[in-house]
């Protein structure tokens, strides 16, 4: 568990999901361990959110998450503690693979947006991690007992 809460924003990717065109319309399937990189055990979705609202401001100790924007756009903030970057998604073949230790907020939702989240695990309120100030006293405990 160490080294995964020692994960960077950098150990976050990208992934281009397969799609299938049709002339009456798109397709795209997940697959466990597939091009969702861990086995999905959970999976939520986040609607009617108002333009421009806020969603997330928490971080995960184990659960890996793979959110992807179904219909409309929102950027996801990522921040390890040290540094930040923002993924801005409005593809429905486009995911964004979270890895546990990292801090995200869910940012700028447009008008409409569906927010789709795979997670590798069941709901855990342990999990979590909900105030940023305890995120980072818990970054740097982890990385600081890592090093003897």
């Amino acid at each position: 568990m160490v080294e995964e809460i020692k994960n960077s924003i950098y150990n976050c990717n990208v992934v281009h999901l397969p799609k299938i065109h049709n002339r009456a319309g798109n397709i795209t399937a997940l697959e466990n361990t597939c091009n969702v990189p861990f086995e999905v055990k959970r999976v939520y979705y986040l609607y009617d959110i108002p333009g421009g609202e806020a969603r997330g401001g928490h971080a995960h100790k184990e659960l890996q998450q793979f959110i992807i924007s179904v219909s409309g756009a929102f950027d996801v903030l990522l921040d390890d503690g040290l540094n930040k970057k923002i993924v801005h998604l409005d593809r429905p073949y486009i995911g964004l693979h979270v890895v546990p230790g990292i801090w995200r907020e869910l940012l700028n939702f447009s008008s409409g947006a569906v927010c789709l989240v795979l997670a590798s695990h069941k709901y855990n309120e342990k999990d979590y991690i909900r105030e940023y100030a305890k995120f980072l006293n818990f970054k740097k405990n982890v990385n600081c007992s890592s090093t003897f």
